[in-house]
């Protein structure tokens, strides 16, 4: 006999459709530079959805981003990252990423999805934070939450580097993904 186990929401969060907030929402990447520095940098997500059912298990999440909003803070270095090198946003001008499941770890929660960046689509766990609910100054409830990944960027396909003088390469091949998520409960 098999039994299948519910996991309560967390405390604040209620079902029902939350539309990730674009303006108050950060997706950020820190990656070795040189190996001895790391460039840090952003990329908009443009829309999202938090589907929130009765428990875990029936809430899902699909957010969409947008790789020619790359920033760095180096202009030079934004148009390399945009370009067939790295993120080829002629070809592939959206990510994304669409939960698969979502589970309690601790105090936390890990939400595994398919991420999709330069047309490739792996599955990746998600250590993710809920930082709570809070009405806004406009009547609009919102939800808070941190997460955090590391990929590979060569699994994606982003493979150019450059060979170091003295040993080493230019770009590592990890890649942390960080997001500050600010969602609103939708009527």
């Amino acid at each position: 006999m098999t039994t299948t186990t519910t996991t309560a929401l967390p405390a604040g969060l209620t079902t029902g459709t939350w539309a990730i907030d674009a303006s108050h929402t950060e997706a950020s990447f820190t990656v070795r530079h040189a190996g001895i520095s790391k460039v840090r940098g952003s990329v908009a997500v443009t829309e999202g959805t938090i589907t929130v059912g009765e428990d875990l298990a029936s809430t899902s999440v699909a957010v969409t981003l947008d790789p020619s909003t790359v920033s760095t803070g180096d202009a030079n270095r934004d148009g390399h990252l945009k370009s067939g090198d790295f993120f080829d946003v002629e070809a592939f001008g959206a990510w994304s990423f669409t939960s698969t499941e979502i589970r309690p770890a601790g105090s936390d929660y890990v939400i595994v999805g398919d991420l999709t960046i330069h047309g490739v689509t792996k599955s990746v766990e998600l250590a993710t934070e809920f930082n709570g609910t809070a009405v806004d100054p406009f009547g609009n409830q919102r939800a808070g939450f941190e997460a955090s990944v590391t990929i590979s960027r060569k699994e994606f396909g982003l493979v150019w580097n450059a060979a170091l003088e003295a040993g080493g390469v230019l770009v590592a091949d990890k890649v942390v993904i960080g997001l500050d998520v600010s969602a609103i409960k939708q009527a």
